[in-house]
């Protein structure tokens, strides 16, 4: 079995979205597709999981009223003002 792995963030941590969040049919007041953060929204983790099959983080990140979701690690930065942002992939390297 592997060991889950650590957290790289913590609760209460300001992040941003690195790519645009679009719902997977997991957020119930939205269509599936429908864009629900776009890339360089601002949040912050509310809870820390663990995705016990994948062993991996899973954060809850509150993006605004009504707008709690779960996002893994590659989805997410820290927002640290005046840093660069990461720029996302262009759209056709994109697996």
């Amino acid at each position: 079995m592997m060991e889950p792995a650590q957290p790289k963030y913590d609760w209460g941590q300001r992040v941003r979205a690195v790519i645009d969040l679009v719902n997977d049919g997991s957020f119930p007041e939205a269509d599936e597709g429908e864009l629900l953060v776009p890339a360089g929204g601002i949040g912050e983790i509310v809870n820390v999981g663990m995705h016990t099959e994948a062993n991996v983080p899973v954060y809850l990140v509150e993006f605004g009223p009504r707008r709690v979701l779960g996002v893994l690690e590659d989805e997410i930065e820290l927002d640290v003002p005046g840093a660069p942002r990461s720029a996302p992939a262009p759209a056709d390297e994109v697996a």
